[in-house]
């Protein structure tokens, strides 16, 4: 019996553990071989979500990092490797619409402007979106 007893508690404990924070995203690479395509629009959409997930709980200097963290991630973008034909006609625009965006939610975070937050929030996802091949 309690041999059986202990293996039950351990899966118990193990199933009761709160799930760790989310891992911080790292930066993109500034030397070395370029990230494929896929890869630089993935972290552009991971930190649109962890913008929002941050927004929704009101932790604004999260919203300004991810902010920033994607405006570095629309200037890296015509460096990457692999960029689609289907893209490359539109990147530099596409590039230059997301930037700006990633400013316009970096100030509007930084004066806790929720409408101003939610409404670029919104066309940045929507411009992430567009990138995907």
């Amino acid at each position: 019996m309690r041999r059986a007893l202990v293996p039950i508690v351990l899966v118990a404990l193990t199933g009761c553990q709160t799930v760790p924070e989310q891992n911080r995203l790292q930066p993109l690479p500034t030397d070395g071989p370029p990230l494929a395509y896929r890869e630089v629009v993935q972290k552009a959409r991971s930190l649109a979500t962890a913008a929002t997930e941050a927004f929704y709980v009101d932790k604004w200097s999260e919203v300004e990092v991810a902010a920033v963290g994607l405006e570095q991630a629309a200037l890296y973008l015509p460096r990457s490797s692999d960029i689609p034909e289907a893209r490359q006609a539109s990147l530099d625009a596409s590039v230059k619409t997301l930037a700006k965006e990633a400013q316009t939610l970096r100030d509007a975070a930084k004066a806790k402007d929720e409408n101003k937050t939610n409404e670029t929030l919104q066309r940045i996802h929507l411009r992430v979106r567009e990138l995907r091949e």
